[in-house]
């Protein structure tokens, strides 16, 4: 159990809050101070904003990862980090961490090494209350619907027309299916409901994609929490409760102001994933930083079929930004995980054998790298592969990775090392998205499909051209699900696929760049305040359990209040 020394969690070169907000000219008068080294942005900052040319954005997505991530939140604050170092005026923006996975595979979710964000433990753990309030307000939207229906408030609601469940924060598998009744007593009707984890909820991505406060207040109303006995969709704004879910999320709409290990702005605000949410940060922390930066590097969660997908499909459309420059983060040990010849399991070491070299092995998983880069270049802008190096990498190894990302099209191919050197270890990757962006001309988005075309159409494009499928097989319920969305106006929204993270499949077993199965959709559930479909595959779950090894106890506290195991 490594302890955190005081002079990695607080560098003495770190900038005080109002120095940070100057780096980027934000008025002091704008910031809000939640705490040491934490501030709220106030929205009126923007409007101020507005005026100033905005800077270039740069994406960080990857490879279909292995469970323990392949480096990308390290990757995106290292690379800002460089950029700054370069001379120019940069900031990342990232998701707030989950104590899902905080808890459970991956730890803490503020990067590592010389590449961080600080204050860490407070970033990790509660930060400035913005998942609370986000569980606060889908909760309360809950509370409305039992209210609802013990009053009959709303007639031809009736308990199995109620599908919106509560959130924690929390990988907890015990409440996927929990029974409540509306009556509170200890006898009556029962209702069968659930749990989801709090980063799926639909205030978080309402959250996320809002640019102000009337937007914000709009998408509440907007959610929808279930269909009456006619199978008319039923409101947050009928059930008259979005106002005050909306004064319950109104700090939150306030984008997060931190900084990384070596003193750069950090925005660190909303929290969806990407595997069964939207998987980025919030359109206003972008802006914000956008229009404060020359360089914005920010990330998209796990792999390039699924946050950068989502980003484009989703992001881009709603907020009207677009990425100059796509990094995609590779390692050679992703590569051998997609040869099929190595079981890697959650919480558990790394089998030895993988650690060692094994050039067949890299060209085995070689087709993984070649389609993830293919989808990442398929919207228009340049690819830059980004080698995030770690020590067993033999040289052998990387030289051949290089080569592979080469002629799968990769615009260029740089080593990546933050983790152990810090902006340093960046400074190759900076320059060389620089150096893209110099001689490359800008080019228009290039969308997969119209963001008008039916939902059915857009899930079907997504599975052959992004995903490998041969066909879509619909479930009964789904197709039940496309019916009811059609007849009631919401067969054209976005769609937001919620498929597993370990393969371009709907199946982790299936490594490298399977092709010609069926993509099982078994269920459509409209996100109607965030403005699209979630489209559930195969068995993807939106409330998680922990693993056999829970990272959770390695989390201690020390006599001096310092926080152990939480890196």
């Amino acid at each position: 159990m490594k302890r955190l020394e005081p002079r990695d969690r607080h560098p003495e070169h770190l900038r005080s809050l109002e120095e940070l907000a100057g780096v980027l000219g934000l008025p002091w008068d704008g910031i809000l101070p939640r705490g040491r080294g934490m501030g709220k942005v106030d929205l009126q900052v923007l409007g101020e904003l507005q005026e100033r040319r905005p800077g270039k954005l740069i994406l960080v997505t990857a490879m279909t990862p292995t469970p323990f991530g392949e480096g990308k939140t390290i990757t995106t604050i290292g690379l800002a980090m460089a950029l700054e170092t370069l001379g120019y005026r940069s900031a990342c923006t990232l998701r707030e961490p989950s104590m899902g996975p905080l808890f459970g595979v991956k730890g803490g979710g503020t990067g590592g090494g010389k590449a961080c964000l600080v204050p860490s433990d407070e970033i990790n753990l509660h930060f400035t209350g913005d998942f609370h309030a986000v569980a606060m307000a889908h909760n309360l939207l809950a509370a409305a619907a039992d209210q609802a229906l013990f009053r009959g408030e709303v007639e031809g609601l009736e308990p199995e027309g109620v599908t919106w469940k509560r959130v924690v924060d929390l990988n907890d598998r015990a409440l996927r299916y929990v029974d409540v009744r509306p009556d509170g007593r200890r006898k009556g009707g029962i209702r069968s409901t659930g749990f989801d984890i709090t980063a799926a909820s639909e205030v978080m991505a309402v959250l996320a994609l809002s640019r102000d406060f009337a937007d914000l207040r709009r998408r509440l109303g907007r959610i929808v929490i279930g269909k009456d006995r006619r199978g008319r969709p039923v409101t947050a704004e009928e059930l008259g409760a979005a106002g005050a879910m909306a004064a319950l999320v109104r700090d939150a709409l306030l984008p997060n102001l931190v900084q990384t290990s070596s003193g750069t702005p950090a925005f660190v605000h909303t929290g969806p994933f990407a595997n069964i949410a939207h998987g980025s940060s919030s359109i206003l922390a972008d802006q914000v930083a956008l229009h404060g930066a020359d360089f914005v590097v920010t990330e998209a969660g796990f792999g390039a079929e699924m946050g950068a997908e989502k980003f484009f499909h989703i992001k881009c459309r709603a907020g009207g930004t677009r990425p100059s420059v796509v990094v995609l983060v590779a390692s050679v040990r992703a590569l051998k995980y997609h040869s099929g010849r190595f079981e890697i399991r959650p919480g558990a070491p790394l089998p030895p054998e993988i650690l060692r070299e094994d050039l067949d092995a890299l060209e085995k998983g070689e087709p993984n790298l070649e389609k993830q880069t293919a989808n990442a270049s398929s919207f228009g802008a340049p690819v830059v592969v980004a080698i995030n190096r770690f020590p067993t990498d033999t040289d052998a190894e990387v030289d051949c990775l290089k080569e592979m990302a080469l002629s799968a099209g990769a615009e260029a191919v740089v080593e990546s090392t933050p983790f152990q050197r810090g902006s340093l270890g960046g400074a190759d990757l900076a320059r060389a998205c620089v150096e893209v962006l110099l001689e490359e001309e800008p080019r228009e988005l290039d969308f997969l499909f119209p963001g008008g075309a039916p939902v059915k159409e857009k899930v079907e494009s997504l599975a052959r051209e992004f995903y490998g499928a041969a066909r879509v097989d619909w479930a009964p319920r789904a197709l039940e699900d496309l019916d009811w969305l059609n007849r009631e106006g919401y067969g054209n929204l976005p769609v937001c696929v919620a498929k597993t993270q370990f393969s371009l499949s709907h199946d982790p077993a299936l490594k490298g760049a399977p092709r010609g199965y069926a993509f099982p959709v078994r269920e459509l559930r409209l996100a109607a305040g965030a403005g699209f479909v979630l489209v559930l595959a195969g068995s993807i779950l939106t409330m998680p359990g922990f693993p056999p090894r829970p990272a959770f106890k390695r989390l201690d506290l020390g006599p001096d209040g310092s926080l152990l195991g939480l890196g």
